[in-house]
């Protein structure tokens, strides 16, 4: 998997959060983003995740020979983040079965090897609005992580 910006930058209103953005990023690597507070680093992950279109510019995102249509990039891509909120009205196997249904689990993982995993045994039928923020944060970090997916 890859995923090319070219020339790409975002802007809100009359702000540019960046500009004039070129980079590829490749499977089998690891990058780190970094810089102050209001940079624009989540932005550009958006950006990256394609959970945001560039205001200019193009983002590509292939595999070998095939290049991923907007709408299928989600299927290849997953984010996690504190501003990305998970289903409170729903228990933690009910949200993991529900992301599972659309972001596949790796190969011999369970949603129930899962929610052991997290030591959530004992809350895994709660509704998530009854967990603690720490609670919440493995949530999203497992249906991150334990999703067959290229790019985490």
């Amino acid at each position: 998997m890859h995923i090319q910006l070219t020339n790409a930058g975002k802007r809100f209103n009359r702000d540019w959060i960046f500009r004039h953005f070129n980079y590829q990023f490749s499977a089998g690597h690891s990058y780190a983003i970094t810089g102050s507070n209001g940079s624009g680093k989540s932005t550009l992950l958006q950006v990256i995740a394609g959970s945001m279109d560039a205001s200019e510019g193009k983002a590509a995102f292939g595999s070998d020979n095939i290049e991923y249509a907007p709408d299928d990039v989600y299927k290849q891509v997953t984010l996690v983040a504190p501003y990305i909120d998970v289903i409170e009205e729903m228990t933690a196997a009910e949200f993991l079965h529900f992301h599972a249904s659309f972001k596949p689990l790796l190969p011999a993982v369970t949603v129930e090897k899962v929610i052991g995993i997290l030591g959530l045994q004992a809350a895994a039928d709660k509704q998530i609005r009854f967990y603690s923020s720490g609670m919440r944060q493995r949530i999203k970090l497992a249906q991150a992580i334990f999703a067959d997916v290229p790019v985490l």
